[in-house]
């Protein structure tokens, strides 16, 4: 029998390549305003042929530079090949936009300047690394200290314990004893309660540290957990003996506290967000206007244009400013045609959800990108992709772009009712129902059908977990 060989073939099949500029204008459609402001100010850093407009004029300006036609002819030449190579090297155009300076073409006293400005930038300190400076401050020998370290990178970010003391002690050759010693120092490090393996644990520690141990809440704790998250206090209060307002009191106690103590050194910065459209009414109708404010406004450089035509310029200069021309040129092109896009399709939006912007979420109508795509004359992932992180500001608040496109229900009238509308409405429902005797999803699904909205009872529950709403039995007497 034959043994393994190695065979060589040779194949030949066709294979889209996008050019870098092609990617560039798919990534100016797809980034939110302030990113692309990020992505422009950095070009315009690069490419010595564009400047800024004062703020008085228009967004963009492309102007072609008159060249003679057999330079332009050559330069157009020169493109092609120039692409070729550039097709070959498509991991380099990939940092096209997020390049940095090389370290060989900063001076020194720009090195320090930006040593100065990173080292001057504040960064909250990380639940590791709040454990790890108790831990050097702890007067622990080599070993516990590097028990310690392991078991604090293991340590995940609700402040658990995420390893078993077993596999710390086989992975760092100590006894297990030593691996249980070291954890129980750390589960006195603050905050309290952290380097538990579970939430049950996490919140004796807790109790234990309060002086409450021995109370009624930490038997609550440790035995009955998953009948008190049920809120069956009634039931608890039969089984242990004691009163339904002991049981809501001990309850009222474990309620403060912090089921994940690592959470608070979790580095979440606030999420700002500039509305992309602006929707106003304006004498009965609603007028949509592009926040082109964020937006540096572009053209090219009158400077370089007469450097093209001036006779003492070398044919290299020329040759490097036509290519920088012309990508500057692709550039706004590409900005407004992103513009445009968002234009066309905020337009749509606005047509189909007319009544929300009257009237709010009751009057949201079912709307797909599918939809909208064949209004505007673009693909599917076109839509998709203009309306990824952008916002719209609307006379009913500051939405996401994508808050719009949803599917639907058809009413006993024939109307269509966005799925966000019966959400609203459930909402609602629970919202006024009356805490002695909630609403089941049952219910629910029939005060719907009076409404004439056939809506099944497991899509009402869906729909209400969606909401992070608790079922009827868990809402009893709140």
């Amino acid at each position: 029998m034959a043994g393994p060989s190695l065979v060589q073939t040779q194949q030949q099949r066709l294979q889209m390549v996008l050019a870098p500029q092609m990617r560039q204008s798919l990534e100016f459609l797809q980034v939110p305003l302030l990113e692309l402001r990020s992505l422009v100010q950095q070009e315009l850093e690069k490419n010595p042929t564009l400047e800024e407009r004062p703020l008085d004029s228009d967004p963009v300006e492309v102007e072609t530079p008159s060249v003679e036609p057999k330079e332009e002819a050559e330069a157009v030449k020169d493109f092609g090949e120039e692409y070729e190579v550039l097709a070959q090297l498509d991991d380099d155009w990939q940092q096209y936009f997020r390049e940095s300076m090389p370290k060989s073409h900063r001076s020194p006293e720009e090195d320090e300047r930006r040593q100065h400005y990173l080292d001057s930038m504040t960064q909250a300190e990380s639940l590791q690394e709040h454990l790890l400076h108790q831990l050097g401050l702890s007067d622990l020998d080599a070993t516990a200290q590097r028990v310690g370290e392991m078991l604090i990178g293991h340590i995940n970010d609700d402040g658990y314990l995420a390893v078993t003391p077993e596999d710390v002690a086989f992975a760092l050759n100590v006894d297990l004893g030593e691996v249980e010693r070291v954890i129980a120092i750390l589960r006195d490090f603050d905050p309290i309660g952290v380097g538990a393996f579970d939430l049950t644990s996490c919140l004796l520690f807790q109790i234990e540290r309060d002086g409450q141990a021995g109370s009624l809440a930490e038997t609550l704790v440790r035995d009955h957990l998953d009948a008190l998250a049920s809120h069956k206090y009634a039931q608890l209060a039969r089984q242990l003996k004691v009163s339904v307002g002991e049981i809501q009191q001990a309850a009222h106690y474990i309620a403060t506290l912090d089921p994940k103590p690592g959470r608070r050194f979790t580095s979440e910065t606030a999420a700002y967000v500039v509305p992309e459209v602006v929707v106003q009414k304006i004498d009965g109708q609603f007028v949509i206007t592009l926040n082109n404010e964020q937006l540096p406004h572009l053209r090219i450089s009158k400077h370089y244009r007469q450097l093209m035509e001036s006779a003492t310029t070398t044919p290299e200069v020329k040759q490097y400013i036509m290519e920088k021309i012309r990508s500057g040129a692709f550039m706004i092109k590409s900005i407004h045609q992103r513009q445009q896009t968002i234009q066309r399709i905020a337009e749509q939006i606005v047509l189909v959800q007319e009544g929300f912007m009257e009237r709010g979420v009751k009057e949201l109508k079912p709307l797909t990108m599918a939809e909208v795509a064949s209004e505007v004359d673009v693909h599917e992932t076109t839509v998709s992709r203009a309306v990824s992180g952008k916002y719209m500001q609307t006379p009913q608040g500051v939405y996401e772009m994508k808050y719009f496109f949803t599917p639907g229900f058809k009413t006993s009238s024939g109307d269509s009712v966005s799925n966000k509308s019966i959400k609203d409405q459930i909402e609602q429902m629970i919202a006024d129902e009356d805490p002695s005797a909630p609403l089941s999803d049952q219910a629910i699904a029939n005060q719907l059908k009076e409404e004439g909205l056939t809506v099944a009872r497991r899509t009402v529950a869906k729909y209400r977990e969606e909401l992070k709403i608790m079922p009827s039995h868990m809402r009893r007497g709140y």
